[in-house]
């Protein structure tokens, strides 16, 4: 079913018409019926919005009538693809699942049937010598565990009974030895078929329901279950609700809730509203809200039986004047962006524009803004940065290293006859040769080209040839009866206004371009099959595609033009004139035919297999990310729970506090005083002549038990502070758990980095289509191209790698028509209505928050190129709106590897500057090469070299492959080439 907002479409209930005879409007895709042509004109719009989805195909930005369309087209197709055998199968182990979301209800159905067979199917079964064979199951035998003599169970088995197609014979295979063909069921055709076949309602828990059709037809049970029907799963949360707000009830008033739930079943307190009956004057606030009081009972407290008299001698109480209404709640943020008050304070950083005609004029104090911006269209701003884009993405498919954005401008802008560059030529040539395979691979042609009429155009030629030998025959008059002056000037006014058309078709063909003349006797697909390429061979080749494309109305327009500039009518049809009228054109010629062979590219083969692995390889990085946040959560849970164990142990195993620093002075000390002691004795036993006398001397039995004495002391003092210092008994459990929390920490850490791996893996590989940063308060689009589809800083390992960046810019994009149309320049009764608002109108606010560097449509382009702009770009960006909520969200995502390669990029192309000033101070100081022409050499683009091409096939696309060499040559020169040295071409292909 179609879907819109990610629900099914809701068909309008039928319409009940009393007369029979009244007008109705119908719409036949859907069977409603309108009464009024305002109804059925307001449901139309509806349906033609883009705002719908093929739920089979998941195909988005649809009308209702082409999602209905694509969708009844993609059930043909999974009906005819999808196994039979397995339909019945796969839906009643859909019936009744609860598995909120569908990937995760495919994952499981597809792991449980991809080694499970069924009869009808056709199969490969694997024999005994190894050798494959076709088959057809015909029986299915499922044994269950068998009980093994050592008590434990061996696994269920299941043996088929497989018809051999061509032996005609009957074989007993079982699993293992069966499999299906590739492609027969896949998680794509799976996931399709249940989309197809099944449905869910939009609530939490809700079953997935086969369709009525598809139960009867494989005979399905459809009586959904109590407990999974929805009024069963409404009382229960009611319930629930009511449990607590009882639990809550009795808590606030004090009641007894045990004894309440022994009593019964708890009912909640009947709430009666007030009754409505007018206040008398002695009854005061009797109809009030909030009553406390007894209708009869005095307010201060008198004797409720107390005469109406004594009420009356009380002092009257005075009504207390109505309070205000309360404000109105502040809004919910997120909230409309341009709903938001308008800031002076806070402006967008200016925009840099990079062509000749911007919508505002800025300075802009970029190198190859100044360098190239007089030559660039506004228009061609996004053709280049599309097949720039294109041409990086898909480096891998079309043989090519990665380029700056920067070098691919230079490129363009600069490349000539003088100045053959070979990033144009090798663009070109790698085009070319995805459109169609080369002699080797069959030749095949993997486009879809309009055909040329090649007999009618050849008839037309020899009947205009034929014509024009012959003499003009003057129109003859037909006179009538009565011919008349009137008749006769008629006449001859229709024959001067046949030679005027006849004089203007001659012209027309004059001026028409040589593309016909240029492609005699010339097979463009035959040489593009040969790779010929050389001496102007792949532009002869685009004249032919050209050409041939000019056939399709959409492109008619374009490749005309085209062809009027490359083989022109006043020019030779030769192959030289061609190349040296390509060599000519400007840059925005030149984007206009790259954007036309780039959109081919998107037909191929190649092209779309790369799409395919690049989804199949991020499936498997989604498993891998799963796995590992998985144990990631799994290590932090374990993490919590030693870290508990830590704060148990800690008291017990506190370090011992340092000693104090007088305590340590004493210690200190002390040896150091004995030492001192020892010194000084020894000095005066030695010196001092009287104490020498008075004093006996020590024999060596004495000095022996003395050393060990002190030695003894010093052992013990050493087993003291070991002592001391030994930690408790529990410190080896303590420090057993410390490892454990490191080790947590390691593989928490391990983790991580691997999510973050698979992270760039993900986003490296998601190429299908390039992903905007986000939208601004006025609907400007931001662009980061590294954001998906290519590595940060360009391919590792190009010749161009040093720059470390690829584009290095935010690009901004003006709104679309329709958004501009209905945010923007909105009629004039809601500009009033804003103004009224906010005191200005939304062009008004447009134009002072954005510095007036702004851009009003979709065909305008500006950047931003400084990193100090990008914090700016932050601060501007408020997250109470929905745009730019998510916006600042990717720019804080993103923020730090845009910075660094900006600053890259700036650091390259101002090395760039300083060698060209460099050089041209050089040549100011010579002068004897002030006459020679001007050195080409320094134009950045130069350096870059398709260091793909030559490891992967061994020579330039532009160049024709090697002729294979003769065995006898090959002897030769392995003879010579003994001990193989490094090609000297191999110290220029890295830098």
């Amino acid at each position: 079913m179609v879907l819109f907002k990610r629900k099914p479409v809701r068909f309008l209930p039928a319409a009940e018409i009393e007369d029979e005879n009244a007008e109705v409007w119908h719409i036949p895709q859907t069977g409603e019926v309108f009464t009024s042509y305002d109804s059925y004109l307001d449901r139309m719009d509806f349906y033609k919005q883009r705002r719908f989805n093929d739920q089979i195909t998941g195909h988005s930005g649809l009308t209702f009538f082409e999602a209905l369309k694509s969708e009844l087209a993609g059930g043909k197709e999974v009906e005819a693809s999808f196994p039979e055998a397995l339909k019945g199968p796969i839906l009643r182990k859909v019936q009744f699942q609860t598995v909120s979301r569908l990937d995760n209800l495919v994952d499981q159905i597809y792991d449980e049937f991809k080694h499970d067979y069924y009869p009808g199917e056709e199969v490969t079964v694997t024999m005994k010598g190894g050798d494959r064979a076709h088959g057809l199951v015909r029986d299915k035998t499922t044994f269950g565990p068998r009980a093994l003599p050592d008590g434990s169970h061996s696994l269920p088995t299941t043996r088929y009974l497989v018809d051999l197609k061509d032996s005609e014979e009957e074989t007993i295979v079982t699993d293992e030895h069966i499999c299906r063909d590739r492609g027969i069921f896949t998680k794509a055709m799976l996931r399709s078929f249940i989309k197809k076949t099944v449905t869910r309602d939009a609530w939490n828990g809700a079953p997935w329901l086969v369709k009525h059709d598809y139960a009867s037809q494989y005979h399905i049970d459809t009586r959904v279950p109590p407990h999974l029907r929805y009024d069963t799963k409404v009382m229960e949360r009611k319930q629930l609700q009511a449990q607590k707000r009882a639990h809550i009830y009795h808590e606030t008033n004090g009641h007894d809730l045990t004894s309440a739930l022994q009593s019964g079943p708890v009912r909640l307190p009947e709430l009666k509203p007030a009754p409505k009956s007018k206040a008398k004057p002695g009854q005061h606030g009797s109809g009030s809200k909030g009553l406390k009081w007894p209708l009869n009972m005095p307010v201060h407290g008198g004797n409720p039986f107390s005469s109406s008299s004594d009420c009356g001698t009380q002092t009257p109480v005075q009504r207390e004047p109505t309070p205000p209404p309360p404000p109105p709640p502040p809004p919910k943020y997120p909230i409309e962006d341009l709903q938001l008050e308008p800031r002076d304070d806070r402006k967008r950083p200016p925009l840099k524009f990079l062509c000749r005609n911007p919508p505002a004029k800025v300075e802009n104090d970029d190198a190859i803004q100044d360098d190239f911006s007089d030559k660039i269209n506004m228009e061609s701003i996004g053709p280049l940065l599309e097949t720039w884009d294109t041409l990086n993405v898909y480096c891998e498919v079309f043989k090519l290293d990665s380029f700056t954005f920067d070098d691919y401008v230079e490129a363009l802008c600069v490349a000539s006859e003088k100045v053959p560059i070979q990033l144009i030529d090798e663009i070109h040539c790698s085009v070319l040769k995805i459109l169609v395979d080369s002699e080797a691979d069959g030749g095949k042609v993997r486009i879809s080209l309009p055909e040329v009429d090649e007999e009618h155009s050849e008839e037309e030629e020899e009947e205009e040839e034929d014509a024009s030998a012959l003499p003009t025959p003057e129109p003859e008059i037909k006179l009538g009866r009565r011919a008349t002056r009137s008749s006769l000037a008629k006449a001859e006014a229709e024959r001067l206004a046949a030679e005027a058309a006849a004089a203007e078709k001659e012209s027309e063909e004059e001026t028409k371009h040589r593309a016909e003349q240029l492609l005699e006797d010339y097979d463009w697909i035959e040489h593009l099959r040969k790779r010929d390429f050389v001496n102007g061979g792949w532009e002869r080749i685009l004249v032919g595609l050209l050409h041939q494309l000019s056939e399709n109305e959409r492109q008619h327009d374009v490749c005309e033009e085209l062809l009027h500039l490359l083989v022109p009518a006043g020019v030779d049809a030769t192959q030289e004139t061609v190349k040296q009228r390509y060599a000519q054109l400007d840059v925005n010629q030149r984007v206009k035919v790259l954007q036309i062979i780039c959109m081919l590219t998107t037909e191929t083969k190649a092209m779309r297999g790369y799409m395919e692995d690049c989804s199949e390889t991020m499936t498997t990085y989604r498993k891998e990310r799963i796995e590992w946040q998985r144990q990631r959560k799994q290590a932090i849970e374990d993490l919590r729970q030693l870290n508990e164990q830590k704060k148990i142990l800690l008291p017990d195993n506190m370090p011992p506090s340092p000693p104090k620093e007088e305590d340590g002075d004493v210690k200190m000390a002390e040896p150091d005083d004995s030492i001192m002691s020892r010194e000084a004795d020894g000095e005066e036993t030695e010196d001092d002549p009287a104490t020498r006398k008075r004093r006996r001397p020590l024999t060596a039995k004495q000095r022996k038990q003395e050393e060990e004495q002190a030695l003894k002391k010093e052992k013990e003092k050493a087993a003291k502070i070991t002592k001391t210092s030994k930690p408790p008994a529990q410190s080896k459990q303590f420090t057993k758990l410390l490892k454990d929390i490191q080790k947590k920490e390691d593989i928490i850490k391990k983790c991580e980095d691997e999510i973050a791996v698979i992270e760039n893996d993900l986003r490296e590989a998601d190429c299908p289509r390039t992903r905007v940063l986000g939208k601004d308060r006025f609907w400007n689009r931001y662009y980061w191209f590294e954001r998906n589809g290519m590595p940060y800083g360009g391919l590792p390992d190009s010749s161009t790698a040093s720059a470390d960046y690829a584009n290095g810019l935010i690009w901004v994009q003006g709104p679309d028509e329709l958004e501009r149309e209905g945010y923007i320049d909105l009629p004039a009764d809601l500009q009033e209505e804003y103004k009224a608002k906010f005191d200005m109108t939304v062009p008004e606010r447009k134009a002072m928050e954005e510095s007036n560097t702004s851009v009003f449509n979709a065909h305008q382009w500006g950047y931003i190129s400084e990193p100090e702009h990008v914090d700016e770009l932050i601060k501007w960006l408020d997250p109470r709106g929905f745009n730019e909520l998510k916006l600042r969200k990717e720019l804080l995502a993103f923020k730090e590897k845009i910075a660094k390669h900006m600053q890259s990029r700036k650091t390259y192309l101002s090395a760039e500057e300083e060698n060209d000033k460099k050089e041209e101070t050089q040549k100011r100081m010579s002068t004897r090469i002030r006459d020679k022409s001007p050195d080409t050499s320094n134009y950045r683009s130069l350096q870059w070299e398709n260091t793909t091409a030559l490891e992967e096939l061994g020579h330039l696309h532009s160049d024709p492959p090697p002729p294979p060499r003769s065995r006898k040559q090959t002897r030769k020169r392995e003879a010579v080439n003994d001990a193989p040295t490094p090609a000297p071409a191999a110290k220029t292909r890295r830098r």
